[in-house]
C-alpha cells in the first residue's frame, strides 16, 4: 500500500516544534527587556508647564538643590518647588518672558488671566506605592542626588537617568562605597577625584571610590538587603 503522506512530512512535527520554541524564546527575551524599568522609564522626559532649565539654575547660577527641593534632607520625600519659591526671583528676573506666563497666572494678581492656582509640575521620578524610600536617610548618609538622578546640573530638561528598579537599589546597598561621599559634598554636583585630598591625609586614598570605602568603614555603613528594607 502506498504511503498517504510524503516522506518529507516525517520532519514536519520537529520543524513546527522548533519554530514554536524559537517564537516562544523571542517573546520571553523581548518581555524580559521591554517590560523592565530600564526600558520603560529610563529617558522619560515629560513636558513641564514652564521650561525650567537645571543647567542654567544649577550649573550657571549655582543654586543649591535644597533651595527648590527644600524637604529633601528632612523628609521621606523630595518636594517640587511652590510658586513662591520661583516668584522670589522671577518677580524681578526675566519677568517679561512669555515662558513664565504660568507663574504669573499663579502669583501675580495684576496679570491678565490670574487664577492663583499652583503650577502643575509633572513628576519625573516616582517609586511604586508598595516601595518605601526615604530621601533624608540617604542624603544625610552621604548619598548624592547624582547617584539616582544623574548629572541634573547639565540637563536642560530633566529626564529619568536611572531605572530605580529593585536591582538598581540592591546593587547600591551591596556596594555603597561607589556612591558615598562626605556630607559637605552631597549637593556638589561637580564632585570628583580632585576633591578627595581635602578630606584625608592618607596618600593611598586618591579617588572618590577609595574615599567611599574609607567612609563606609568609618561610619559603619551596612545597608540592609532584605525584602523588608523597602517593602514594609
Amino acid at each position: 500500500m502506498a504511503n498517504i503522506f510524503p516522506r518529507w512530512s516525517n520532519l514536519l512535527p520537529l520543524k513546527i516544534a522548533f519554530c514554536l520554541g524559537t517564537v516562544g524564546a523571542g517573546v520571553a527575551l523581548a518581555f524580559a527587556y521591554y517590560a523592565t524599568p530600564k526600558a520603560q522609564v529610563v529617558g522619560y522626559q515629560p513636558t513641564q508647564p514652564i521650561p525650567f532649565s537645571h543647567k542654567i539654575h544649577v550649573d550657571q547660577l549655582g543654586l543649591d538643590c535644597r533651595y527648590c527641593h527644600s524637604f529633601v534632607d528632612v523628609s521621606g520625600h523630595s518636594n517640587v518647588p511652590t510658586g513662591n519659591t520661583c516668584w522670589n526671583c522671577h518677580q524681578h528676573v526675566q519677568k517679561d518672558s512669555p515662558k513664565l506666563a504660568p507663574l504669573h497666572r499663579s502669583m501675580d494678581v495684576s496679570f491678565p488671566g490670574y487664577d492663583g492656582k499652583p503650577i502643575e509640575w509633572v513628576r519625573v521620578h516616582k517609586a511604586p506605592d508598595y516601595v518605601y524610600f526615604n530621601h533624608s536617610a540617604h542624603v544625610n548618609r552621604g548619598i548624592s542626588c547624582q547617584s539616582c538622578h544623574g548629572d541634573v546640573n547639565h540637563m536642560e530638561v530633566v529626564y529619568q537617568h536611572e531605572s530605580l528598579s529593585m536591582a538598581f537599589c540592591i546593587d547600591c546597598h551591596r556596594a555603597p562605597e561607589h556612591h558615598l561621599r562626605p556630607l559637605e559634598e552631597v549637593y556638589n554636583l561637580n564632585y570628583s577625584d580632585a576633591d578627595v585630598a581635602k578630606y584625608t591625609q592618607d596618600e593611598s586614598v586618591k579617588t572618590t571610590l577609595d574615599l567611599g570605602r574609607k567612609l563606609k568603614e568609618q561610619f559603619s555603613i551596612q545597608p540592609k538587603t532584605s525584602c523588608a528594607t523597602c517593602h514594609h
